[in-house]
């Protein structure tokens, strides 16, 4: 399973994002929740979050989740597994 996610960043930068299972782990750790539980109550910060842990697994960013978040104008899902 993957989730796949594209970010605006502040700067007018779109990236598309692919959150697999390591970062579905990461969030059910950090937040105490099924990833099941986004199909009905997504919030931003969860999103965010699946985003910022696939691009801190990878190294595209060194960042804290907050530094990194203060970057993000926007965040939405994908529409296809970016290569």
């Amino acid at each position: 399973m993957k989730i796949n996610l594209r970010i605006e960043l502040e700067n007018g930068e779109t990236k598309d994002i692919v959150a697999n299972a390591a970062d579905m782990v990461a969030f059910e750790r950090e937040f105490e929740l099924s990833i099941a539980s986004l199909e009905q109550t997504a919030k931003l910060t969860h999103l965010l979050y699946l985003a910022w842990s696939s691009e801190h697994r990878r190294k595209a960013t060194g960042k804290s989740f907050d530094e990194w978040v203060n970057e993000v104008a926007g965040i939405s899902y994908g529409d296809a597994d970016p290569k």
